[in-house]
């Protein structure tokens, strides 16, 4: 048994700090009804992409890797994923690096918690059909530089305020912004690639810590 981060649930907090129990992390977003209707209304914006709303390959791999036909609920369903998969990571691992991988697990989240604000970032500017192209940017750099790997309990609450901050963006905005183009590093994403791409990611790193550490833990709160 793999020993579990001091402090998950302490007087029945979470690990992300966001909700009394990880199952309900995103209820405390939206219930589970208020979903059910926002995919049902939403669910040809809210569709898988198709194969003109991206350019890169790579972008089209991660995009299905990535369970289920409402992006919404793609996003959401991964906020219980983090606090399962972070509550299951022991100091050890935590700071280990694992060859042939050149990151510390910790790195790695600081890394997907960087990557979920460009994502948000590009979804607002492409959703207000702002047609500046966007640049990339050096995520190696970033991480190399190591300047926000602070607290680890910290990057895991902060990776979940953020992916649920870009949530609500994605309820709010109207039908047919998800058809809107960006050019990002000159390659055109619509909204709805962003945010496959984002749950692509996340399930990317996930999977590859995962197997680092040896263990498997549940994706999904019960009964979800």
């Amino acid at each position: 048994m793999h020993p579990r981060m001091v402090g998950r649930q302490v007087a029945g907090t979470c690990l992300c700090g966001v909700t009394t129990q990880c199952s309900q992390l995103g209820e405390r977003l939206v219930a589970r009804a208020d979903l059910a209707t926002i995919c049902g209304m939403n669910r040809i914006a809210s569709r898988r992409p198709a194969a003109s709303e991206w350019t890169l390959e790579y972008h089209a791999e991660l995009i299905r890797r990535v369970e289920g036909e409402c992006a919404i609920e793609a996003l959401e369903s991964q906020l219980h994923w983090i606090c399962e998969l972070a509550g299951h990571l022991s100091p050890v691992f935590v700071d280990t690096v694992h060859r042939p991988y050149r990151w510390t697990i910790r790195q790695v989240f600081e890394h997907c918690v960087d990557a979920e604000r460009v994502f948000g970032y590009r979804m607002l500017r492409t959703a207000a059909g702002d047609t500046s192209p966007l640049a990339t940017y050096d995520h190696d750099g970033y991480v190399e530089r190591k300047f926000g790997l602070g607290n680890f309990s910290m990057l895991v609450t902060e990776l979940g305020l953020v992916r649920q901050s870009n949530i609500l963006l994605a309820r709010r905005i109207k039908p047919a912004c998800w058809d809107h183009l960006a050019m990002v590093d000159g390659d055109a994403m619509s909204f709805r690639a962003i945010a496959w791409v984002a749950a692509g990611h996340l399930l990317h790193h996930f999977e590859i810590i995962e197997k680092r550490v040896g263990i498997t833990v549940p994706r999904t709160a019960p009964n979800s």
